[in-house]
């Protein structure tokens, strides 16, 4: 297990929940569960350059479920990508750090909004690498509600149809969408079954376990013959008794106390 990784996730969660009570924003939630699956890709696993982020010979990291973007940008700036002072304007009036991801912020590769964009946005990047033999990989982080988007099947069959072995997707499979448990509002059951039998190298982990999902991505970077999809486990508000698996944390902003108390027990 990397120290690193896990001082990360720390940091992108205590980063996340102050830009979102400050802005009296939303989709805490949904940022923490995904805070350790950013904390172990940019300490242990992407290659970039952090003062060169159009650097050509980067991986490409994508961010689909972008209305959860306040741990994305939290990663960025605490990777050095831009001082982390410049997230106190997040959610702003004109403020670069909107609330759905931007590519206007240093590290981003795309705007997200509308759901199921990022994933083929992914397939025609891994694809265009491939074509110009390009050594770099792309990774891209779904949420699980947003499996519901046709256009995430029809990536699916893209992905392997060109055997985009460059391809990694995360799905944040925290089980809580917009409008309830994802069982009850689409269900996605059996996921694995799904998935292999669209010929994706897929890895089922604890979202939680760095070391486990350190190990994923290296099995995906050995993976030649077909696209990598890692299912991650999550918990909706990992990290704050009171938010996790909590669907009102996909809108709320904690309140003073609230904040207080989410501080005190992500620093334990």
């Amino acid at each position: 297990m990397s120290i690193k990784s896990l001082e990360m996730a720390k940091k992108i969660r205590k980063t996340s929940v102050t830009m979102v009570y400050k802005a009296h924003a939303s989709h805490i939630g949904g940022a923490l569960s995904m805070a350790d699956i950013l904390a172990v890709l940019y300490s242990d696993i992407l290659i970039y350059d952090k003062s060169n982020p159009k650097w050509e010979k980067r991986d490409r990291c994508l961010l689909s479920k972008g209305h959860a973007c306040a741990s994305f940008y939290a990663v960025l700036a605490h990777a050095g990508f831009f001082p982390i002072d410049e997230l106190d304007s997040y959610a702003q009036n004109g403020s670069s750090f909107l609330c759905h991801t931007t590519h206007h912020v240093p590290g981003v590769e795309i705007s997200a909004g509308s759901l199921g964009h990022g994933f083929p946005i992914a397939c025609g990047i891994a694809l265009s690498a491939k074509i110009k033999k390009e050594n770099f990989n792309t990774y891209v982080i779904l949420g699980d509600g947003e499996m519901d988007e046709g256009s995430n099947w029809e990536a699916l069959l893209f992905g392997a149809h060109h055997n985009l072995s460059n391809l990694c997707v995360i799905i944040d499979y925290n089980k809580i969408q917009s409008f309830g448990d994802t069982n009850d509002v689409l269900r996605l059951e059996p996921l694995v079954d799904k998935l292999e039998s669209f010929n994706w190298n897929v890895i089922n982990v604890d979202g939680h376990n760095h070391d486990e999902l350190f190990h994923a991505f290296d099995l995906f970077k050995h993976e030649e013959n077909k696209p990598t999809i890692i299912i991650a486990n999550t918990i909706k508000g990992k990290g704050v008794s009171f938010m996790e698996n909590n669907l009102a944390w996909h809108y709320k902003s904690p309140n003073e106390e609230q904040y207080k108390q989410a501080m005190e027990e992500i620093e334990r």
